[in-house]
C-alpha cells in the first residue's frame, strides 16, 4: 500500500505502522455535519482512486427525509469523490485497524459539487484569496456529557461522576468538576494525540457535565476538518464510558447552551501581517470593516450558525450567549468580541454560532460576513461598554424568521453560491414544517384542559 500510505499525514503513518490496515472510510460531510459515505477493504481501497456517491446526501434532512431538489428533478446523479489523503486520520475506537479519508466532491464533469458544505468553505476562501488575503480561525467547542437518553420522552439528565453524584452546574473552570469525567476526558486525549490533533485546552463550562475544548488558530479548512473528526471521537470516548456527549445547542432546561465561538482575522499575503493591526500596532479600518460586515450581514447567516429548531433556546440573556450584535473590546455580553491580544493576535470572536452547525458552514457564514464587511468599508455601530443584555434583541427568534432573512440576502447568496443556499434553505424549511407538526409537552400540560 506504499503507492497511497505514503501521501498521508505522519500521525496516521504511525498508527498503522507495522499493522495490517483493515478497513478505510471514504467519508464526506452532508448538510447537517453528518459523516455520510462508505467502507471498505483497504485491500480494495488502495486499487480506486475515486468512488460515487448520490447527490441526494445533500438533500436528506437531519430526520431522514428528503427533500426536493430545488435545480431540478430529483434523479440521484452520481458525484464523483476523490480522497484527499492530508484528512487522513486513525479511527482508533475501532474493532479494527481503520483510517478515516475526508474526500473532495465533483460532479461528472469535474467541477466541485457547490451543495457539498466542505466545497462551499472553499468558495469564501478562494474570495479572499483574490483580495490578497487570508483568513485565520480558532474555533472553541462547547459540549455536554450528559447521562444515556435512550427515550426521546425523558428529559436529558446530567452524567454520574466518580464521586457516584450527577455532574453539578455553575461549577465553571472547576478542575475538580472535569475531574468527575476524567475517564472522559482522557479518552478524549488519547484518541486525539492517535489521530494528531492539538488540543489547546479543556476546561469546565458553566453548565452541568459541559466542557469546552479549544483548538490552535490555523486554515479555516483544516479547522473544520478537525471539528468534524473532534464530534465523531468525543461521542465515542463518552460512549466508551457508559455516556453521551451532545452537541446539541441547549439540550438541559434551565442549563446554558454550548456555542463554537470562531475567533478570526485575516493576514496579507504579501507581508504576512494581521490586516487587523498597523505598524504602530494600533487597530486598522480594515478591523472596524470585519466588525461592521458581521454586524450587518450576520442576520442573514444565523440560518447556518442556528440551524435548527433548538438552537435558538441558546439565545436568552445571562446565559453566556449573545441576543444581539453589539460588539466590545473585552466584553462576553456582546455577540461580538474582541479578545485581549497582542498587535499580531488582534481577531474579532463570534459568539453567536451554536455547537450543533455544520462547522464548514458555521465557518464560511461567518468567514462570508467579514468578507463583504471589507469590501463594503463600512463602519461599525459604536463600541458597548457596558451590558449587552440590556440592549435591543436583533438576531431572528426561530429558525423561520431566520431562514427568511437567508432567502433575502442577495449578497450572501452570492458569497456563499446561490446552488448551495436553494437547497439549504429547501433542507431547512422542510425540518421546520416537520418540527410545527409536533405537539409538545407543554402545550398538554398548559392548553389540554386550560384554554
Amino acid at each position: 500500500m506504499k503507492d497511497w500510505t505514503d501521501r498521508i499525514p505522519q500521525a496516521a503513518r504511525d498508527y498503522i505502522e507495522g499493522r495490517r490496515l483493515d478497513e478505510v472510510e471514504c467519508i464526506v460531510a452532508d448538510i447537517a455535519g453528518v459523516a455520510r459515505g462508505k467502507a471498505m477493504p483497504a485491500s480494495k481501497f488502495k486499487f480506486q482512486d475515486r468512488f460515487f456517491l448520490p447527490n441526494s446526501i445533500f438533500l436528506q434532512t437531519i430526520t431522514g427525509e428528503w427533500t426536493d431538489n430545488p435545480s431540478g428533478a430529483f434523479t440521484e446523479p452520481d458525484m464523483i469523490l476523490t480522497p484527499d489523503f492530508s484528512t487522513a486520520t486513525a479511527a482508533p475506537w475501532t474493532a479494527d485497524w481503520t483510517l478515516q479519508i475526508i474526500h473532495d466532491v465533483e460532479d461528472q464533469q469535474g467541477n466541485p459539487v457547490p451543495i457539498a458544505p466542505r466545497n462551499v468553505l472553499k468558495r469564501v476562501l478562494a474570495l479572499y484569496e483574490a483580495e490578497g488575503w487570508v483568513p485565520v480561525v480558532a474555533p472553541e467547542m462547547e459540549f455536554f456529557l450528559v447521562a444515556r437518553n435512550t427515550d426521546p420522552n425523558q428529559p436529558i439528565i446530567p452524567p454520574m461522576g466518580r464521586s457516584g453524584r450527577r455532574a453539578a452546574a455553575k461549577q465553571a473552570y472547576s478542575m475538580s468538576a472535569v475531574d468527575e469525567y476524567g475517564k472522559v476526558i482522557d479518552d478524549i486525549y488519547d484518541f486525539a494525540e492517535l489521530q494528531g490533533f492539538e488540543i489547546d485546552g479543556i476546561l469546565q463550562e458553566g453548565g452541568a457535565g459541559q466542557i469546552e475544548i479549544n483548538l490552535a488558530h490555523g486554515d479555516p479548512v483544516e479547522l473544520a476538518d478537525q471539528i468534524f473528526y473532534f464530534k465523531r471521537l468525543i461521542r465515542e470516548a463518552a460512549l466508551r464510558q457508559d455516556c453521551f456527549a451532545t452537541f446539541m445547542a441547549k439540550p438541559i432546561e434551565g442549563e446554558p447552551g454550548s456555542a463554537m465561538h470562531i475567533h478570526q482575522s485575516v493576514i496579507d499575503t504579501k507581508t504576512g501581517q494581521n490586516i487587523f493591526s498597523d505598524e504602530n500596532g494600533g487597530e486598522t479600518e480594515a478591523f472596524l470593516h470585519c466588525i461592521a460586515g458581521l454586524q450587518t450581514h450576520l442576520p442573514a447567516v444565523i440560518a447556518l450558525l442556528a440551524p435548527y429548531v433548538n438552537s435558538y433556546r441558546r439565545y436568552v440573556p445571562d446565559f453566556a450567549a449573545p441576543i444581539n450584535l453589539e460588539w466590545g473590546r473585552d466584553n462576553r455580553t456582546t455577540g461580538l468580541r474582541v479578545p485581549i491580544s497582542g498587535p499580531a493576535a488582534r481577531r474579532i470572536e463570534n459568539r453567536l454560532a451554536g455547537m450543533d452547525c455544520n462547522p464548514y458552514l458555521g465557518l464560511a457564514a461567518s468567514l462570508a460576513c467579514a468578507y463583504l464587511g471589507l469590501k463594503e468599508k463600512q463602519m461599525p455601530k459604536p463600541e458597548c461598554l457596558g451590558d449587552a443584555y440590556m440592549s435591543a434583541e436583533d438576531v431572528p427568534v426561530n429558525l423561520g424568521d431566520a431562514l427568511d432573512l437567508f432567502s433575502e440576502s442577495a449578497p450572501i447568496r452570492d458569497v456563499l453560491g446561490p446552488e448551495f443556499c436553494a437547497v439549504y434553505e429547501a433542507v431547512k424549511r422542510n425540518e421546520y414544517k416537520e418540527f410545527l407538526q409536533v405537539i409538545s409537552p407543554w402545550e398538554r400540560e398548559h392548553l389540554l384542559m386550560n384554554v
